[in-house]
């Protein structure tokens, strides 16, 4: 399952499939790697039935002998985040010392709220270029934060990593049905995913 925050509030929460149907998001490029995966059903209340997983399978045309590999098997849990009271300065602070291009963006309750890239921080500079030291100082919540696509951890990586292909996501972050943020998911993850776990494809 997928969901979409705004300002920390939800204004999205199904499946892949409708996913690309919004309007809102910036249409999505046509990649080669295309999965022939039909709609989905959320099976994440009982992931360990064995029907259930079998199913699954059949409908995404997955090999019954291929495993199954969830975000939460490869996610960070551990993930790097910026709390919105903070400044604009502190965001790129943060994104050049640990040497990353986004960071998540959380509320004081410590809900997902949104992402900040090194591009959103050089789109504010550039709109106020007479006065970049006002801007770098101001607080992340007093922009308008552009909105965010996350997964839950019980995703199959192979849908997230279609989703990440088609939205040019270098990440998503993973969040609980209530918007807690547990993690987030790379392309650098999956492409671990690819090398260490045994019959895993993103697509077959």
């Amino acid at each position: 399952m997928f969901a979409i925050y705004n300002n920390g509030s939800v204004s999205f929460r199904s499946t892949s499939d409708n996913l690309y149907t919004l309007k809102n998001i910036d249409e999505v490029d046509k990649t080669r790697l295309q999965s022939d995966v039909g709609t989905i059903t959320d099976f994440s209340g009982d992931r360990n039935d064995q029907k259930a997983l079998a199913k699954y399978k059949k409908m995404a045309k997955i090999e019954q002998e291929d495993n199954i590999y969830h975000v939460e098997d490869i996610m960070t849990k551990d993930c790097l985040y910026i709390e919105k009271n903070r400044s604009l300065s502190e965001a790129y602070d943060l994104l050049k010392d640990y040497q990353i291009s986004q960071i998540p963006v959380i509320s004081e309750n410590k809900k997902i709220d949104s992402m900040v890239s090194k591009k959103f921080i050089l789109d504010m500079i550039v709109d106020d270029l007479d006065n970049p030291r006002y801007v770098m100082e101001k607080k992340l919540n007093d922009f308008f934060l552009p909105e965010v696509i996350t997964t839950d951890p019980f995703s199959d990586i192979r849908r997230v990593a279609k989703v990440m292909i088609d939205f040019k996501l270098d990440a998503i972050p993973v969040v609980t049905q209530y918007g807690d943020l547990v993690g987030i998911v790379s392309k650098t993850d999956i492409i671990k995913a690819l090398s260490s776990f045994t019959n895993f494809k993103l697509w077959t």
